[in-house]
């Protein structure tokens, strides 16, 4: 299975940048989403919203993408991907607020909470009440 990513502008108290999955993240397509986000950061974007209503499965390199994400959305230089855990190392402080995720499903958010990267976001219920909390 492959990963769609579907960007759009929302207009809230802030700007908010919201990037849909779709589908399956793992190491075919990790590096395509991080590569995505560098883009929308340079392009100007300083709120993500993750959008995981309609991701079904996450791998561990789907860990890395958005630890990675968080870097890049923090102007600092993502870690490199071949160092594998030890890149998930605490450097970025828990509960930071430029990247939120909402609509996890029970597996990724399991994914998410084993692995204690659940402490790194915010996380929303569904996409409506995290767009007002941004």
């Amino acid at each position: 299975m492959s990963l769609e990513t579907t960007v759009t502008q929302v207009d809230g108290r802030v700007p908010v940048t919201v990037v849909s999955l779709d589908g399956e993240l793992d190491a075919s397509n990790f590096e395509q989403l991080t590569e995505t986000v560098r883009q929308l950061y340079d392009g100007g974007a300083r709120q993500l919203l993750i959008d995981l209503t309609d991701l079904r499965f996450m791998a561990s390199s789907g860990l890395v993408a958005l630890h990675s994400i968080v870097r890049i959305m923090h102007g600092q230089t993502p870690p490199d991907p071949e160092a594998g855990w030890s890149s998930l190392n605490a450097d970025i402080r828990p509960g930071q607020t430029e990247v939120q995720l909402c609509a996890p499903q029970a597996g990724v958010a399991r994914v998410l909470a084993r692995t204690g990267l659940d402490r790194l976001f915010v996380v929303h219920p569904d996409r409506d009440t995290a767009i007002a909390a941004v």
